[in-house]
């Protein structure tokens, strides 16, 4: 069973943030877990230097504003979440929110990141912003991405759960989390493989739809997916294997919109400096994409 004892939630006071909370408190009830709330403030402007933008919270508080004051208007927002009965507490620091963000979910350490994908800075729906794409490459622990609340179409709790695999270990771990999630919220669990076609996609699928071959890989990748249900997986959930042809961070999203996932989960593959540059371009474009929440975890 996987032990999720401290969710870090960033808020920079938006309403995607806000929404963000929404999700972390549900995972928060069902895992016992404490929500710790951090408010990054950039510094204030240096003569001379130059200063990052600063928070959308700075902007909004009068520039007497103390620490504690910043405090006690988190302390607000965790409203909800102290209404459940869970255990919270507030960090206020200072600096750029992503680094400040990675440094205290590596210390403290967390379990778990609820990060809203954009906050107030004007981003289109399919750019995540500069905070949440630093926090999705370089975080060790696994990261959930809620997207704006007008876009998203999940429900809480989570009722179905889509978790792509692909057997690497990465994806391995992610099916561990998934069935976790699963077996919390009695939800619905497809095990999704998809068959990425070569550059000739039209020769490739003309082939593998006529030949042995087609009905033998579907037998053993179905086989392979089946074997990784536990065996009393299906007294606590409902796992479903399914498998596609095509580009897979497309086949990824088509299914999620189409059967109505409430939550993706993915394990992203390579610790190296290209592989954290990068993010992973079927973990990144579904990120980007996806109308419900997406957790990744790093392998």
């Amino acid at each position: 069973m996987v032990a999720i004892r401290r969710i870090l939630w960033p808020t920079d006071f938006s309403d995607v943030s806000r929404h963000a909370l929404d999700h972390a408190i549900i995972v928060a009830r069902w895992y016992e877990s404490q929500i710790i709330a951090l408010h990054a403030r950039n510094p204030p402007v240096v003569l001379g230097r130059f200063a990052p933008v600063p928070s959308a919270a700075s902007e909004m508080l009068p520039a007497e504003s103390n620490r504690q004051g910043l405090e006690e208007q988190v302390r607000t927002w965790l409203d909800p979440a102290t209404a459940a009965g869970l255990p919270t507490d507030v960090i206020i620091d200072e600096g750029e929110p992503g680094r400040c963000i990675l440094e205290h979910a590596r210390t403290m350490p967390a379990d778990l990141i609820v990060i809203g994908t954009h906050g107030q800075s004007g981003f289109e729906r399919l750019v995540l912003g500069s905070v949440a794409e630093r926090v999705l490459r370089k975080a060790t622990c696994p990261v959930m991405t809620v997207p704006p609340r007008a876009a998203a179409d999940a429900l809480l709790p989570f009722a179905h759960v889509l978790c792509p695999v692909d057997f690497s270990d990465s994806s391995i771990a992610a099916l561990q989390f998934a069935f976790s999630i699963a077996q919390e919220s009695n939800a619905r669990l497809t095990l999704f493989y998809v068959f990425e076609w070569p550059a000739d996609e039209a020769s490739a699928r003309r082939v593998l739809e006529t030949s042995e071959f087609h009905r033998q890989w579907e037998t053993e990748t179905r086989h392979h997916l089946e074997s990784l249900i536990p065996a009393d997986a299906r007294n606590w959930c409902v796992p479903e294997p399914k498998l596609a042809f095509g580009k897979a961070y497309q086949q990824i999203l088509s299914v999620a919109t189409s059967e109505q996932a409430d939550l993706i989960v993915m394990g992203v593959r390579g610790r190296n400096a290209i592989d954290l540059m990068v993010f992973g371009s079927t973990t990144n474009q579904v990120v980007r994409q996806a109308t419900c929440p997406v957790l990744t975890l790093r392998g």
